[in-house]
């Protein structure tokens, strides 16, 4: 990695930041101040969070009698004991004609609510559900776009207490039942069908088949998106949206609740069986985002805020949470490359976006498309792009500050659905390095740790977090003993959350994430993180992807290496030739795979994101246990009985 930033905030901008207004009134200032604020936030958690609170000016019907109560072990600790607040009402002070949501659908389709118009819906919807006998601590599910009917669904449940889960429409009715018939729903708020790289896709008979398997529901309420004149299924209870809202709701009120009752459900990805079902508490989650929306991405009253997901990913949830910082949020569904790659780039354009985030992949996708956003639009308003799903190489940084804008803060970040937020990410009075994550979260007591559990710089190891934090989930859903809970987390270090991410703590104190430790290799007894071949071979311009799994051989471990080339492009023995080369100059011998192989495509979760986990099986044989957790099964046949593989 070079010595040398990228980009470095100028001395006016760095110092109107609200991290380093931050810094300094804790007394710290200079070029060291955000690194002294981080060791002083994870030593001094109890302050640290108190200041969050006040920071984000949380609203709280009861006061908290103590911040932090340290338990045994660190998910006995307890947050802002005493406490009762609610997370809509958080999300909710503003009432004015200023604009809450902007949507942008694929189809054109333009819509604006201000603040006092979402109010209102959130009020309307929570009274209907509320007449329909949800109560504190039912479910409300959503197999949904991302639409403003989808947020509004989320406040509306979490104004009673009740707890709100969300799929996009995307997944099948299989993986949808693996979430949702876990936890029992007695709503389900769904739509007629959706638009998606040009196609009408119905969902009419999925919501049929879903609803005939989760006994609880009382109401199926129908938002017509794909056809404004569509009707609800025939189905007991169904109803359309605009017939379901109450038309005299009365004033909204707000369940309060104590700080870590459930708030939300959200799943793991399944690739090695059922999802977790991880319940994140209601205090945990505004905190947090708080901590992230306005110091780690700068996020201000009224800025408009952009996020590349859907309702099945985890950076959907983040998202929503930037109305507790009162940002305007500006919605997309639908292709990214819908009939060209100006699609979200128009978006920010026209909307003046000034926080864009998007994913590594889509990242990586305009790159190889050699479209450059700075030649085709005025992004003056853009000062941060966000990007997370997976590693973002190092070219992947070079090319954004070439070809998107120069002035920008670029930041990677990495979390998940397990912390409903960031364990790394952006700080916006701090330089930029390529592959770097700027900074650890404030707050956040993140090592990398090495086989014997001793904390490294400079060496890769398991990322780990050390102490407690008000977003550690509250719960798995269907797991009395916290078996699975601490499984997930503190098998591999008794008492430390160990997160699953191969990492680095770079001499600059960032971060870098090698890829997940359960795809890392080892071949002859040496760990790879997946990500370091990866940087290598998406460089590569007749390489569009690549996947790498290790393959059990002789005794030890092969690297194998699948790579989706470009259109008419053939893997020859110069490109492999080439792969090779580029691999073991810029990497390690080790690095070098035993075989690369040519597929037509590579197998994506419903987030996005490429599981090894799933290849690695297929390659030894073993049945992927869970194919409903991919967007796309059927290209495990392009791994299956590989002939180059047996020899």
């Amino acid at each position: 990695m070079s010595d040398q930033p990228l980009w470095r905030p100028d001395a006016v901008r760095a110092q109107g930041t609200q991290i380093m207004a931050f810094a300094q009134a804790h007394g710290f200032n200079g070029d060291s101040a955000i690194t002294d604020l981080w060791h002083w936030s994870v030593h001094n958690a109890s302050a640290f969070w108190q200041d969050i609170w006040r920071l984000g000016e949380v609203q709280s019907e009861a006061p908290y009698e103590e911040a932090l109560v340290e338990g045994t072990h660190m998910r006995d600790a307890r947050w802002f004991t005493g406490a009762r607040l609610n997370f809509a009402r958080n999300l909710l002070r503003r009432d004015d004609d200023t604009p809450a949501l902007i949507f942008r659908g694929e189809n054109g389709l333009r819509r604006q609510l201000s603040w006092a118009q979402l109010r209102a819906q959130v009020t309307a919807l929570a009274a209907a559900l509320k007449a329909d006998g949800v109560d504190v601590g039912d479910r409300v599910a959503g197999y949904l776009p991302n639409l403003p009917e989808t947020i509004i669904a989320h406040l509306a449940t979490s104004s009673l207490g009740a707890i709100w889960s969300s799929c996009s429409p995307d997944f099948g009715v299989r993986g949808v039942l693996d979430r949702f018939g876990q936890i029992e729903p007695k709503v389900l708020i769904t739509v007629d069908g959706y638009h998606y790289a040009g196609k009408r896709i119905d969902i009419g008979a999925k919501v049929k088949a879903v609803a005939a398997e989760l006994p609880a529901l009382v109401r199926i309420v129908m938002v017509p998106y794909l056809d404004r004149e569509a009707m609800p299924p025939s189905l007991p209870g169904a109803v359309r949206w605009e017939n379901y809202l109450s038309a005299d709701p009365g004033p909204l009120s707000f369940a309060e609740l104590p700080f870590d009752h459930p708030l939300v459900i959200m799943y793991s990805s399944g690739t090695t069986g059922t999802p977790k079902a991880i319940v994140h508490g209601q205090g945990g989650v505004l905190l947090n985002l708080i901590r992230e929306h306005r110091l780690h991405s700068d996020i201000r009253p009224g800025e408009r805020v952009f996020y590349f997901t859907t309702c099945g990913w985890m950076m959907w949830n983040w998202l929503v949470g930037a109305l507790a910082s009162q940002a305007t949020l500006v919605l997309f569904d639908g292709s990214p490359f819908h009939r060209d790659a100006s699609v979200l780039w128009r978006i920010a354009e026209e909307e003046e976006v000034s926080v864009f985030g998007t994913s590594a992949k889509y990242i990586d996708a305009l790159r190889k498309a050699d479209y450059a956003p700075r030649d085709r639009h005025a992004l003056d308003r853009l000062r941060a792009v966000l990007s997370t799903g997976s590693p973002l190489v190092p070219e992947a940084f070079e090319w954004v500050y070439a070809n998107v804008k120069r002035d920008l803060q670029l930041s990677s970040i990495s979390g998940g659905t397990d912390i409903l937020g960031c364990f790394a990410l952006g700080n916006p009075a701090g330089p930029v390095f390529a592959g770097e994550l700027q900074m650890r979260g404030l707050g956040m007591a993140v090592e990398v740790w090495n086989a014997e559990g001793r904390a490294v710089r400079g060496e890769r190891g398991e990322l780990v977090c050390t102490r407690p934090f008000p977003s550690m989930p509250v719960a798995f859903w269907n797991d009395p003993d916290g078996s699975r809970y601490h499984a997930s987390y503190f098998a591999n270090f008794p008492g430390i959350w160990c997160h699953g991410d191969y990492a680095e703590l770079t001499q600059h104190d960032g971060i870098i994430i090698l890829g997940r430790s359960d795809a890392v290799l080892n071949p002859g007894g040496v760990r790879i993180g997946t990500a370091e071949i990866y940087r290598q071979v998406e460089g590569i311009d007749e390489v569009q992807e690549a996947i790498c799994v290790g393959q059990d051989w002789e005794g030890d471990v092969r690297v194998i290496l699948f790579v989706k080339l470009k259109d008419g492009t053939a893997l020859t023995s110069d490109l492999e030739s080439k792969i090779k080369a580029r691999i073991r100059e810029n990497a390690t011998p080790r690095h070098v795979p035993a075989r690369i192989l040519a597929v037509d495509d590579i197998p994506r979760t419903m987030s996005g994101k490429i599981t090894e986990i799933a290849v690695r099986d297929v390659v030894h044989g073993r049945p992927v246990k869970n194919t409903e957790a991919l967007a796309n099964p059927d290209v495990l046949a392009f791994f299956k009985d590989r002939p180059e593989l047996a020899h």
